[in-house]
């Protein structure tokens, strides 16, 4: 059988699903649909097709997240590709084409958004086998499903002449307006884009060249002079230099070799509190509730309880979603502009668009507990067998108490073990380090106190992570912190 190469695109942000989504957390590392979280679910419908293994494309602050979620359910993975900046689907998948070419090989890459939701995994997978035929002759294969209403926010195509498995695409049109889009689910003539494509490495290369050659030039170029770093591969700063545009743009509206091989499945992209609603209502009230929720004479709401107990009474029509640090209300009407909140955030200087109170990282986690002008209290959990870097804050002293494991702390070239409730007291500019050389993840509360708390206060050196340097003129785009 043709090899073929999942290249799973996980750099999308995600802000209409705020305040589950952020900045640092975007929604596809987020479990919307079931236990595991929306990457995960798309590495668990690739596994049974016997593929190479993925490709996976992601924001570079979010490498250490796919890695951790990888590991989480034991999926491998052949490249894991970092954007310093985000480009868009189009140059995402022509990195991953030119990585693998440069690899010496020309697989089937199997273009597949990391978020999106397919009620019929087995049924997918047969789309998937059925679309090998057409694509090994060099067509560029998408695949569609019948529309569900007229949604503005999806990629309509409609079919022309049977080719093999596939039908040819005898029109493709990107987020029609509402009239149109009416119009194209009225007449049963068109499917839903689903983002998921199927086309030789090469080919897709060779036919973008076409219509964006500033794509596979630069992704090209990015590859030559990319590097290895650890887990991850890191582009060149070619990369920068593509236009930011997605396939559907730069090659579906354009290409005459396009075909569609129709799946008969329930799909979404998930994109909005909206969706969210349409995949999880149940019952007489059309409701669709998640977590810690009592809904009394509530009617076709969505409410999402992450850490406390959420009471509607007499409502209708409404997003209510609950997170630690910030509850989101909005009539449903107004799904589709939650991103407009998002950006209000931003502007007021705020940081709940930016990262949950528990922020990742490759060591384990941190959570704030509680935050004023010259003090912060932090939860921190190291993964058994890990450490943090040798690091040193110019503006702030810690306090650690070890409430869970056994630490062993390195500072100023000293070292000591903690045992549960021991305590040490880390000076301003004092090198230090954190580890856990146990079995079980340790577990202590930091206290920082200092005139200027911000995470980029930290200078690293013998980082097990690639992370060394002052944070504060760090040029690799890493997200600060421990």
């Amino acid at each position: 059988m043709t090899s073929i190469l999942p290249v799973v695109l996980a750099g999308g942000s995600g802000t209409r699903l705020w305040p589950l989504s952020r900045q640092l957390h975007p929604k596809q590392f987020i479990a919307l649909t079931s236990g595991r979280s929306m990457l995960q679910e798309t590495l668990h419908r690739l596994q049974p097709l016997s593929c190479e293994p993925p490709a996976i494309v992601c924001n570079e602050e979010h490498r250490f997240l796919v890695a951790e979620q990888c590991r989480a359910i034991d999926a491998g993975w052949g490249a894991i590709l970092l954007e310093c900046v985000s480009r868009n689907t189009a140059p995402a998948v022509a990195l991953a084409a030119c990585h693998a070419l440069a690899r010496g090989s020309d697989p089937l890459l199997l273009a597949v958004p990391s978020d999106g939701y397919f009620e019929d995994d087995d049924t997918f997978r047969d789309g998937v086998l059925a679309a090998v035929e057409p694509a090994t002759d060099g067509r560029v294969v998408a695949f569609g499903i019948p529309p569900s209403g007229p949604h503005t926010g999806y990629g309509y195509m409609r079919p022309g002449k049977r080719v093999g498995p596939a039908r040819e695409i005898a029109a493709f049109i990107e987020k029609p307006n509402r009239e149109k889009a009416q119009a194209f689910v009225d007449s049963g003539d068109f499917l839903w884009n689903t983002g998921v494509f199927l086309f030789r490495a090469s080919r897709y290369l060779e036919e973008l060249g076409r219509h964006v050659p500033e794509i596979p030039a630069a992704c090209r170029r990015a590859v030559d002079t990319g590097t290895q770093d650890v887990d991850f591969f890191r582009p060149g700063r070619a990369f920068d230099d593509a236009p930011e545009i997605s396939v559907d743009h730069a090659l579906m509206e354009k290409t005459r070799d396009a075909v569609v091989v129709p799946l008969d499945i329930g799909w979404s992209d998930v994109g909005s509190w909206q969706a969210l609603h349409d995949l999880g209502k149940t019952g007489d009230g059309n409701n669709a509730l998640t977590g810690d929720v009592l809904a009394l004479r509530t009617t076709n709401t969505v409410v999402h309880a992450t850490e406390r107990l959420v009471a509607t009474l007499g409502v209708d029509g409404l997003i209510v979603a609950e997170t630690g640090d910030a509850v989101l209300v909005a009539d449903r009407r107004e799904a589709q502009d939650v991103g407009d909140v998002v950006a209000l955030i931003a502007e007021c200087a705020r940081r709940e668009h930016h990262a949950h109170r528990r922020v990742h990282r490759p060591w384990g986690h941190f959570e704030t507990i509680e935050a004023g002008p010259e003090h912060q209290v932090k939860r921190l959990r190291v993964n058994p067998h890990a450490r943090l870097s040798m690091q040193q804050h110019r503006e702030r002293s810690e306090h650690w108490v070890v409430v869970r494991g056994t630490a062993e702390v390195t500072r100023d070239g000293t070292s000591h073990t903690l045992v549960e409730n021991a305590s040490i007291h880390i000076p301003r500019g004092s090198w230090h380090r954190l580890s856990n050389p146990g079995d079980v993840p340790v577990e202590l509360i930091e206290v920082q106190v200092g005139k200027y708390l911000g995470e980029d206060d930290i200078e690293r050196r013998d980082d097990d992570f690639g992370r060394d340097g002052d944070a504060r003129v760090a040029a690799d785009g890493d997200a600060p912190g421990p």
